[in-house]
């Protein structure tokens, strides 16, 4: 316990100067003063120094950092975008050496004198290593790890509520739930035996749409090592990258974007950290798929709700935004519809402004826009955000004119999950008929019976005399009158001639005829 409590104080040490800065920010002095205006280079410098802490306090740190450059309800979009860098940085000294872990559990399958490291990140190691005549990738949780990550994260959880006090209003419906969810992301992607099922499944689903996803190992395999496959491909952001492919830029980041919509909205089961390193192209065009840790299965309704959701912004439909989002568990069932549609009609207005709307710009927007209402982002929901805003930068890069609502759009006509907006209105009308047809059919029968009713005199309408109110105060003007003499007495105050004395006697004599009747 002396352990945790001293990790607990070096953890406050390093954020006690953040949480004091963003105190000043509401309040000059803390406690009492103004707010202080920031300009966003000030923002930058201190979310660049906020990366920097979270980096040397390690790895459960550093996937907090990357967790929250995907929450747009916790973080402003400068701290996002600075934080997001963190995808590409690791802590050298976090956990112990993985080799050990393979030396322990694989001595007697493999061969350990062509074990070569590739590549590290925040959890886990790679090696490459011969086993019967191939090379094989063996991704390594780093040893210790786990029992450091629990550890940070319940020094997380008892943050928390201390954060929430000095937090926004508008932040406290989010922050509250933070500690759940960056558990369920870290662990998720602590757990190799899920990241093997979720490869398997994936390399499945996408084995028709020109995607590789690497075979795995199972008999290598264990809690701390997922064995797979070696695939070598050419690196997506290379500029000769397509040299000598039969595919263009701007086709492959089409088929990135469908590939991934078709994962997320028909297969329910996806790929959720596509950044340049992750994706790779093969000499004959294939794409390749690497890293499943951070990946996502989503129940049926979720998927609904979620096609639903992009429908919405494709027909820029507030009143399907705001199901959609209260569906998502985004915003709270409480929440007040007609002003929340209000503000959605107001983002769609400033998007169809914009000569170009991106994925990125459409969750600014939203989320800037639902700031004052009491909204979260789930961590399925936050994930699929991650693979649009990430997505969107790897197929922008491909092709600087790539349209991901058009692409969205093709595809859900393609996938028959959007119908042509004459089909939709005839839907609709149809779908009011056969709900109304029932009343209409009954109308006349309740007609019939409400005019036997008023024959038989069952039926008594009673209406009550338009008229003075008893409980009116007779002595209401006197009041009225007191108060435009007060008011005038203070007009004539300006005057040269003492006219406000008269004034003021009649003021207060009405006033206490006034009082005493």
């Amino acid at each position: 316990m002396i352990g945790f409590y001293r990790r607990y104080l070096i953890v406050l040490i390093r954020f006690l100067p953040f949480a004091v800065t963003f105190l000043r920010d509401r309040r000059r002095f803390l406690l009492f003063g103004p707010p202080r205006k920031v300009d966003s280079d000030v923002h930058r410098r201190r979310a660049e120094r906020l990366r920097d802490a979270m980096l040397d306090l390690g790895p459960a740190f550093v996937k907090v950092g990357q967790v929250l450059s995907t929450r747009p309800d916790i973080v402003s979009p400068t701290y996002a975008e600075v934080l997001g860098s963190l995808q590409n940085e690791v802590p050298e000294d976090a956990g112990g050496d993985p080799r050990a872990v393979v030396e322990e559990e694989l001595r007697d399958e493999i061969d350990l004198s062509t074990l070569n490291p590739v590549a590290g990140g925040s959890l886990a190691f790679v090696y490459t290593v011969r086993y019967d005549g191939e090379r094989v990738a063996l991704k390594v949780r780093r040893p210790g790890l786990q029992s450091v990550i629990e550890r940070d994260l319940r020094i997380i959880r008892r943050l928390i509520p201390f954060v929430s006090v000095f937090a926004a209003e508008r932040h406290r419906y989010s922050i509250e739930n933070a500690a759940d969810d960056f558990e369920e992301i870290i662990f998720d992607e602590l757990d190799f035996d899920r990241e093997r099922e979720m490869m398997v499944e994936i390399r499945e689903n996408l084995s028709d749409d020109g995607v590789y996803v690497p075979n795995v190992y199972p008999e290598l395999s264990s809690e701390r090592i997922l064995a797979m496959e070696y695939v070598t491909g050419r690196d997506i952001a290379d500029e000769d990258a397509f040299e000598g492919v039969d595919v263009t830029p701007s086709e492959m980041a089409v088929r990135i974007a469908t590939v991934y919509l078709k994962m997320g909205l028909v297969d329910g089961v996806f790929h959720a950290d596509p950044h340049p390193g992750n994706l790779a192209i093969t000499d004959g065009g294939r794409l390749v798929i690497y890293d499943f840790g951070m990946s996502e299965r989503l129940p049926p309704p979720v998927q609904d709700d979620i096609v639903n959701l992009y429908r919405a912004l494709v027909r820029r439909d507030a009143d399907s935004l705001v199901d959609s989002l209260i569906a998502l568990d985004i915003l709270d069932p409480t929440v007040d519809r007609a002003e929340v549609r209000q503000v959605l009609e107001l983002m769609i207005r400033n998007l169809e402004g914009r000569s170009e709307i991106t994925w990125r710009l459409i969750v600014t927007e939203l989320t800037s826009m639902l700031h004052d209402f009491p909204f979260r982002i789930p961590p399925d929901v936050m994930l699929l955000i991650r693979v649009g805003t990430v997505g969107e930068g790897v197929c922008r890069q491909l092709d600087p004119e790539f349209d991901f609502l058009a692409v969205i759009r093709s595809f859900l006509v393609e996938q028959g999950l959007l119908q042509d907006e004459i089909e939709t209105l005839l839907d609709d009308m149809q779908a009011d008929l056969r709900s109304s047809l029932p009343a209409a059919v009954g109308l006349p029968a309740r007609v019939d019976r409400l005019l036997n009713q008023l024959d038989r005199g069952e039926v008594v309408v009673r209406t009550e005399a338009v008229g003075r109110q008893q409980n009116d105060d007779s002595g209401l003007g006197l009041a009225i009158l007191a108060g435009s003499l007060l008011v005038a007495s203070s007009i004539l105050a300006f005057h040269d001639q003492p006219y406000e004395v008269g004034s003021f006697a009649l003021a207060v004599g009405f006033a206490l005829v006034y009082l005493l009747r």
